[in-house]
């Protein structure tokens, strides 16, 4: 099993700067070669937006056309950590974060379609970003 503990998170004006952090620590079988590792933003009354992942077999990485080229999601050097710098901060960034794990293959973990809750077992406890002036 795998637990996610997030941190980060905040609120800042339209513009700025912020990061979020997501530890994972334990092991599960990893069938895929690999986990995906994901960033899912949620506001009131919506579904899960998964807004940038990372699939661990080769480091390979997918952004929602809102947030690319303004978010960043990486891994720190000992692979443990799940990172989101997100730069360029805008009001409609504004939401729930959480950062999920599981093993799915690299093509799935990718593409940009998911099925948050039924496809993704781990999950962070969440961090709240409000972007506002």
């Amino acid at each position: 099993h795998l637990q996610l503990v997030q941190s980060g998170g905040g609120s800042v004006q339209p513009g700025e700067s912020l990061r979020l952090s997501c530890v994972v620590t334990g092991t599960i079988n990893t069938v895929y070669g690999g986990l995906c590792m994901i960033w899912f933003r949620q506001n009131t009354g919506t579904r899960h937006e998964g807004v940038a992942a990372l699939h661990t077999s080769g480091g390979a990485t997918y952004y929602a056309d809102s947030v690319r080229g303004r978010f960043t999601v990486f891994q720190d050097n000992d692979k443990n950590t799940l990172n989101l710098q997100m730069d360029s901060l805008k009001p409609e960034d504004t939401g729930m974060y959480y950062c999920a794990a599981e093993a799915i293959g690299a093509d799935y973990c990718l593409g940009g379609y998911y099925t948050p809750r039924a496809d993704f077992g781990y999950w962070g406890q969440g961090a709240q970003v409000t972007v506002s002036s």
